[in-house]
């Protein structure tokens, strides 16, 4: 999925691009940037991906965070046979507000602070023990490389509220609200 294309002028000027520049690099008019930036005109999907993708590779060389700079190492995780009460009382313990799921070294959803409040209100506290995270666990975080730009990351942590940072196949890290403060510092 891409973002949201009335964002490309914002992003542009934020990075300092002139339209000419970006339009070089993407191989479209600068009429064409111009035309897509005040809403004028409607792309193709893959123009817009050239646009995303250039506006990153740009915005990365003047970030230096990568998301491996800013993601927090310890990983605190559950299982799918867990059960809700377990990951009730983790998040509690820890002050955090969701836990991937994993099977084995795969992640497999996500249990989250909104998600045990939809199901406890669906449930009484006799049962909360026998509820598996399986059963009420979300779709899987994003999972980006450690080399992403991390300020590329804020959209999307705002959207899913963590994201799993991989580096050789490997996740080692998770970027959550918290974390994208880094970036202040």
């Amino acid at each position: 999925m891409l973002p949201r294309l009335d964002s490309i002028k914002q992003a542009r000027t934020k990075i300092g691009v002139t339209q000419k520049q970006l339009a070089k690099m993407t191989g479209v008019s600068t009429s064409m940037i111009n035309q897509i930036e005040s809403g004028r005109s409607q792309p193709s999907y893959e123009t817009a991906k050239r646009i995303f993708d250039s506006l990153a590779t740009l915005e990365g060389r003047a970030d230096p965070n990568k998301a491996g700079d800013i993601c927090s190492k310890e990983i605190v995780k559950m299982r799918p046979t867990d059960s809700l009460h377990d990951a009730i009382h983790k998040m509690r313990k820890m002050s955090i507000s969701q836990i991937p799921i994993f099977s084995g070294s795969e992640p497999v959803g996500i249990i989250t602070e909104d998600g045990v409040v939809k199901h406890l209100a669906d449930s009484d506290e006799s049962s909360w023990k026998s509820i598996q995270l399986a059963d009420v666990m979300e779709a899987t975080p994003p999972i980006v490389d450690y080399q992403t730009p991390a300020r590329a990351l804020v959209p999307l942590v705002r959207y899913s509220k963590c994201i799993l940072v991989v580096k050789s196949r490997k996740i080692i890290g998770i970027i959550t609200a918290s974390d994208t403060l880094k970036m202040l510092e």
